[in-house]
């Protein structure tokens, strides 16, 4: 397993959440929400945020409907990373299916005893943690990093 602080990022229409795990890669926790913003400030701090904690690789969720093919959602976490791998160049940036986590993030939160009506502040978040902790097993389990790299952007080409 690779040392190192990873990012993880839940990209939402609205929101995105972000989680890290520790220099030695075993326990991952929620950090902050981003707001997406038109005009790219979302991107901004993510950026900072890569920056502020010496990231040495950064996860993006990839979400795909149920039976793996490709939605909205999908196209724009993946403009998203592109986007993110231009900015933060050579940090690597890896796209990672991301299939029900915001489901088992919203189990997860009931089971810890939050209320519902607090979840959306937290629910980002806590799916960006389930997000890094699933590729952080698959990196143990295989020895390699999980998901597929994400092709730069420049900021210029949206």
């Amino acid at each position: 397993m690779r040392s190192g602080v990873r990012l993880a990022f839940d990209v939402g229409q609205v929101r995105v959440g972000v989680a890290r795990c520790d220099a030695d890669a075993i326990l991952a926790v929620p950090l902050t929400t981003l707001h997406r913003d038109r005009y790219g400030g979302d991107l901004e701090e993510a950026a900072d945020l890569v920056a502020d904690y010496d990231a040495v690789e950064v996860i993006v969720g990839l979400p795909r409907n149920m039976s793996g093919g490709a939605s909205h959602s999908t196209k724009d976490a993946r403009r998203w990373a592109g986007m993110l791998a231009g900015l933060i160049t050579p940090v690597p940036v890896r796209l990672v299916d991301e299939r029900l986590t915001t489901v088992t993030a919203h189990r997860e939160l009931h089971e810890a005893g939050r209320e519902e009506k607090y979840f959306r502040s937290v629910v980002d978040q806590a799916a960006a943690v389930v997000i890094l902790e699933q590729a952080l097993a698959t990196e143990r389990s295989t020895q390699a990093p999980a998901g597929e790299p994400a092709a730069p952007i420049q900021r210029g080409r949206l």
